[in-house]
């Protein structure tokens, strides 16, 4: 008997997730741990790995669609179990008719309420609710039927949205597979519905509505949301590029934090001559002995946990009416994966050198440019380094990592003509920016922080330890 393979649940809050690829085909073996898939969240992509051997009976869901946590997206025969498992000649009738159902349609098959040990008997129920819904049976009942797969077929987001402006996902065409609702159908419908609504309806239904009926909700009120996303014309010879979860997911916050936090921004340069010698005298002996290249980051990264042990309201978060000061120092760094930005986290950051900072760091970019971090290696950041320079930046505006207080932007090291002790002299220099939320925080303490992170960095030399 086949074995489902459910969605994961990749992160605290997250609550779905899109198959971006299989690696795995029908009829393929597979090794336990091996990856079956990669797998799309708002949090992180990572390979989904097979909780066992044997071998891949049935894909469950297309390529591209996003399911529930729990949803069963693929059957693998266990090893021990292929020797017995029976020739589709000899298999029950009804199990046929779950084997020749359309692939896309399982989404929706799912019912939380039957374990998975009764995989069989599910699937036998699975296939007469479907079959009541396509064929007939009697009237009411394939419309009561269709309806409930339309429902499980829509993801939290979307039930939620449709609550919000009083919908029913029943009456909404849906273009995903299977006919899945998604998000953009349900924008679509709302913004239809207000196209076509009639002149004075809104007035009148203002006028009607009882104040003190209204439900109590943290949200903005409807009208002062956001309205949905107006689409341009897309000319002959346009490319479309539909949006991944984790480039949809950057939307929404990046617009979330310059929304709700007011950003400011302070800079100061620094003089990291003795620095660049240093690195430079080390870093052939470092990565031969070390295994890994010593670049400024984990310099720069160990100057800003000093400096938040010192200011630490650059390490909070504000909080509606208070603000609440971090006591771990969890350094996020954001990685450039040319069609996202992901930002994995150093823990205690603090309690690190420079050696540790740099294995830290190698093996966290090693790990999101391979697609294979962790939800946790994406949790619990405190505050952001991001590091444009190494990209040839050397003046940018980073908006805050929110809810965090405060992100550093780090630029690149040019050398260029300096005043020192009033003669001319060729330094190597580099451009350190702040910005951080003018609700917590002030400017003076912003570049208090700042000057921290700027004498340390300018504290190191050519005979400098780096352990």
């Amino acid at each position: 008997m086949a074995t489902p393979v459910t969605m994961p649940q990749l992160g605290e809050s997250v609550t779905e997730g899109t198959i971006t690829r299989w690696l795995k085909a029908e009829g393929d073996a597979v090794e336990k741990d091996e990856p079956l898939c990669e797998v799309d969240t708002d949090k992180v992509s990572a390979e989904l790995p097979s909780p066992f051997a044997g071998k891949v009976e049935r894909l469950l869901i297309a390529e591209g669609a996003t399911v529930d946590v729990g949803t069963e997206i693929v059957l693998v025969t266990v090893e021990g179990d292929l020797e017995h498992e029976p020739s589709r000649e000899e298999a029950p009738a009804r199990e046929d008719v779950v084997a020749e159902a359309p692939t896309e349609e399982f989404p929706a098959a799912r019912t939380e309420a039957q374990p998975v040990s009764e995989d069989g008997e599910r699937q036998r129920v699975v296939a007469e609710v479907r079959a009541e819904a396509h064929t007939g049976g009697n009237g009411h009942r394939d419309i009561e039927s269709a309806d409930t797969l339309r429902l499980t077929r829509s993801s939290p987001v979307v039930r939620r949205l449709a609550a919000e402006h009083d919908l029913d996902i029943a009456e909404i065409p849906g273009t995903g597979i299977g006919g899945r609702v998604t998000k953009k159908d349900i924008e679509s419908y709302i913004e239809e519905r207000e196209e076509h609504a009639t002149p004075g309806l809104q007035e009148e239904r203002e006028a009607f509505a009882p104040p003190e009926e209204l439900p109590e909700t943290d949200e903005a009120p409807i009208q002062e949301r956001e309205p949905a996303p107006q689409r341009g014309e897309v000319y002959e010879g346009d490319r479309v590029m539909e949006l991944t979860s984790i480039r949809g997911t950057i939307a929404e916050r990046m617009s979330r934090s310059v929304r709700e936090a007011p950003h400011a921004w302070s800079m100061v340069e620094v003089d990291v001559t003795g620095l660049v010698a240093l690195r430079e005298s080390h870093k052939d002996e470092f990565a031969g002995r070390e295994g890994v290249k010593l670049t400024y980051l984990p310099f720069i990264v160990k100057a800003v946990a000093e400096g938040l042990k010192e200011y630490p309201v650059l390490n909070s978060v504000w909080d509606g009416d208070r603000i609440v000061l971090r006591k771990r120092i969890n350094v996020g760094i954001a990685v450039d994966l040319e069609d996202a930005l992901i930002v994995p986290v150093i823990l205690d950051a603090d309690e690190l050198n420079v050696l540790g900072l740099a294995r830290k760091i190698d093996a966290l970019v090693r790990r999101a440019r391979s697609r294979q971090l962790s939800p946790d290696d994406v949790a619990g950041g405190t505050f952001t380094v991001n590091n444009p320079g190494s990209l040839g930046s050397v003046v940018s505006v980073p908006i805050i990592n929110y809810p965090q207080a405060a992100i550093l932007s780090a630029e690149a090291i040019v050398n260029r003509p300096v005043v020192v002790d009033d003669a001319i002299a060729i330094r190597s220099m580099i451009n350190l920016g702040v910005s951080f939320d003018h609700r917590v925080m002030d400017g003076g303490a912003a570049l208090r922080f700042l000057n921290v992170v700027k004498r340390r960095l300018e504290g190191y030399g050519p005979e400098t330890s780096i352990n």
